[in-house]
């Protein structure tokens, strides 16, 4: 019989409002403690505690960030992620349902490739993209969620 029981590896998806978090304006109590959340969560990541998985939209996403040096630093950060999904016909198509519910384009892209990855949870710091996922949480297919609410349940 096994004393403690091992937890399980989780799959996260965390979008790239969730990796230019810890590089915001800190002066808020909100933005600090979610930068905190995020910065837990890469460093849980780099242990190899959990697993990231990305995609070639969030690669795209990062390309497009015009502050060089925030570019660079996501760019190091993106080092750990262990699986990039490429999004094909599937997760095209799904996006264009996930339009049809009002998601925004990119948005669209990134939760059909999350759900593509059947990754445990997605992760990010944008409060419209949370209020849609939760309105339309029977038609998501991946659980989405505010990574400082998030790290608090896993770590309960």
């Amino acid at each position: 019989m096994m004393l403690f029981e091992m937890k399980k590896r989780e799959n996260i998806y965390l979008d790239v409002c969730c990796m230019c978090r810890p590089f915001d304006d800190l002066a808020q109590d909100r933005v600090r403690r979610e930068a905190d959340a995020v910065k837990e969560i890469l460093l849980r990541i780099g242990k190899g505690e959990w697993s990231w998985v990305g995609s070639d939209v969030m690669m795209f996403e990062i390309g497009e960030i015009t502050e060089q040096d925030l570019q660079l630093d996501i760019a190091l950060m993106i080092r750990d992620v262990s699986r990039v999904v490429v999004p094909g016909d599937a997760e095209r198509s799904r996006a264009a349902v996930l339009r049809g519910l009002g998601f925004k384009d990119v948005d669209s892209l990134h939760l059909a490739c999350a759900e593509s990855a059947v990754v445990d949870v997605f992760l990010t710091t944008d409060d419209v993209l949370l209020k849609r996922a939760k309105r339309h949480a029977d038609a998501v297919k991946v659980k989405v969620r505010n990574p400082l609410n998030w790290l608090a349940e896993v770590l309960l």
